[in-house]
This record gives C-alpha cells, structure tokens and sequence, in this order.
C-alpha cells in the first residue's frame, strides 16, 4: 500500500451503543495502546444522561492517558460539562455556529451524508472535520445515505478540512479509502461486535 499519510494513528472510533461491562475499559485500554486511533467518540444513543456522564469520565481519563481525542456524540451541552476535546454533530443535531458558542474554539465535527451541498455547508461553517458515508453495508446503524470515492475525491479537492468516511468500514474494504487519501476511518462495529476477533486482534490488522 502506497503510503499517503505521515500519521499512523488513522483511525476515527466510535463506541458501542452500549457499554455493559467493565471489560470494556479493560479493551479500550488494549485499542488505544496500539497508537492506531486518534479520535475517540462517546456514542450512547439510549443511555439516560446521568450514565453517559459517568461512563465519559472513564472514557476520557482512558483517552487522555494514550494522546487521543475525547468527543461527544450529539451533544454539545454534555461535551462541555465532560470539558471533552469536542463534540460530533449530526444533521439533525444543533448547528456548528450555535455549538462553536457553547464549545469555543473545540474541535466540531459534523456527519454530511453523501451530499455535496452539506459538506459545502461544513467547509463554509469551518467544522473541524467532515464525515462522509456510509461507504459500505453497517451493521452499527441503518444505512441512509450511499457515498461514494467520487464524493470523497471532491471533498478532498475542496477543502483541507479533514475528511473521515464512516459505514461498514472493515478489514477488507479500509485500505482502498486510505488509498484515497481520507485522513481518518471512523470503525465501530469491526471492533466492538467482531464475532471473529476480539477489539486489540481486530485493530492491529488495520495497518
């Protein structure tokens, strides 16, 4: 593989929708030691706030501990009483301009689908990166929206801003993207529910 990126630390993760156990805190550790994630997204879609505040406290001394970006999924109100490195926001969400009052100059990142007009909306809105997806079948979230390579190529000619793929992401398909020059991969599913390799197995195949 051709490489095309100074940083090894490509990848972009995101937590189970649930976190049931204390062993994972134990695999989280064994992930990030791997120096292969720079970013790391608390995603709880069901959880009551009281358990996400608890559960991000952990998390984010964990991140803190192996040099990787704490985020907050949704939530810009959460990510600030989590003081977290930022939040990711989705269309639905609350806008960039609204949560850059509430975050200041923290990282905000916003999901743009597979549309050219929302990631012309992200560029001119300064998001601090842009997902682009899904890019293959998920098993972690009902796919909406189809991207495309050409989609990830336009983006890439546009903007500087960083540019993350999302969906389905795995072993045999993550090459051909950073072949493409995206800057990050956003994986969850291919960690966390792996029925073949356990979460520090199934990231240090990804190289």
């Amino acid at each position: 593989m051709r490489k095309n990126r100074v940083n090894k630390k490509f990848i972009y993760l995101i937590s189970p929708n649930r976190i049931k156990d204390n062993l994972f805190y134990y695999n989280l550790e064994q992930v990030l030691k791997t120096k292969k994630v720079s970013y790391f997204q608390l995603r709880l879609k069901s959880e009551k706030r009281k358990a996400k505040i608890s559960i991000g406290k952990k998390i984010k001394k964990i991140c803190k501990k192996y040099n990787v970006k704490f985020l907050v999924n949704d939530d810009p109100q959460l990510a600030k009483k989590l003081n977290s490195d930022g939040c990711h926001l989705g269309q639905k969400d609350m806008s960039i301009l609204k949560a850059r009052k509430i975050l200041k100059n923290k990282i905000i990142g916003i999901t743009c689908h597979n549309s050219i007009n929302l990631i012309k909306k992200a560029v001119k809105d300064n998001a601090s990166y842009i997902a682009i997806g899904a890019f293959f079948a998920s098993r972690t979230k009902k796919v909406k929206f189809k991207a495309s390579i050409e989609l990830l190529n336009y983006a890439k000619n546009i903007t500087n801003i960083p540019i993350i793929p999302i969906g389905g992401i795995k072993f045999s398909n993550y090459k051909k993207l950073l072949l493409n020059k995206a800057n990050f991969l956003a994986i969850s599913g291919y960690i966390w529910n792996n029925k073949k390799y356990k979460p520090l197995d199934a990231i240090k195949k990804l190289k």
